[in-house]
């Protein structure tokens, strides 16, 4: 029979078996900084329109190929309370701008990297927060508006629109920007209402099989995505008649939901 083994005394015998606790400013504070680090190294190479492709398998057994740092982070298991606090601010990047996700990973590894060499020379936390702070501060004001190269005075002019949603379309199909940066303003301009609301829910994309990227276009109003009743998948100089009663009675792939309030409606 296994005899247990006391614990020793102190703050450890209050947690559960397993636990790991770190003290002091090199274990808990290095630690830390040291597992970001890990992470932004890991993400380092996937950034860029040259990025690298990363290979994941998430828990259910499925792979994913993909440079795409969003992705990358969403299939992956992160348990060290640290790493998941970045993740959690490139998510809210993803959600509020759509884009920039690995840019904040890497930033904040860039960070944490210097701040350890500053708390090995003896700085505190707290002023190298502090001093982060000011920074910011500086950069604000004085540093990030000398460096502006374009400014969209227009959001409905597709021209200046195309110029903003290039760079970041590069970042994820070189080569094709051009192209789809047309097709991207043109969405985005024909969905801004009078009062320059823009909102993404108004854009769909409907996938296609059977052609290349170039045949990409923006149509205006509803895509219903079905494959043909018959054999024939192609016709050229083709009769087409048009029904102005019910023929089909399957259910489409979007829902719709009509509110019927009166006899006189229905």
């Amino acid at each position: 029979m296994a005899l247990s083994v006391p614990k020793a005394p102190g703050f450890s015998q209050m947690l559960k078996e397993g636990t790991r606790y770190f003290s002091g400013l090199e274990e808990a504070v290095i630690r830390n900084i040291e597992a970001c680090s890990e992470l932004s190294t890991t993400l380092k190479t996937a950034y860029g329109p040259k990025g690298l492709n990363k290979m994941i398998i998430n828990h259910l057994e499925k792979l994913f190929v993909t440079s795409d740092a969003a992705t990358i982070m969403r299939e992956m298991d992160v348990q060290h309370p640290t790493a998941r606090m970045i993740i959690q601010a490139s998510q809210m990047m993803e959600h509020e701008v759509g884009d920039g996700t690995n840019f904040v990973i890497l930033f904040a590894g860039s960070l944490l990297e210097s701040a350890e060499e500053l708390i090995r020379m003896g700085l505190k936390p707290t002023e190298i927060i502090d001093g982060y702070e000011l920074a910011v501060n500086k950069v604000l004001d004085e540093i990030l508006p000398k460096l502006s190269v374009h400014e969209v005075k227009n959001v409905l002019d597709l021209k200046e629109v195309m110029k903003a949603i290039r760079s970041s379309v590069m970042s994820k199909q070189y080569g094709n920007e051009d192209f789809l940066s047309e097709l991207i303003a043109k969405a985005c301009v024909s969905v801004i209402g009078d009062n320059k609301a823009f909102n993404v829910d108004n854009i769909r994309i409907c996938k296609i099989l059977g052609a290349g990227i170039e045949s990409s276009q923006v149509v205006q109003g509803m895509v219903f995505k079905k494959l043909v009743e018959g054999d024939m998948t192609l016709a050229e100089a083709a009769k087409v008649v048009v029904y102005t009663c019910p023929v089909d009675t399957q259910a489409t792939e979007t829902k719709g939901t009509v509110l019927i309030k009166s006899a006189d409606e229905l």
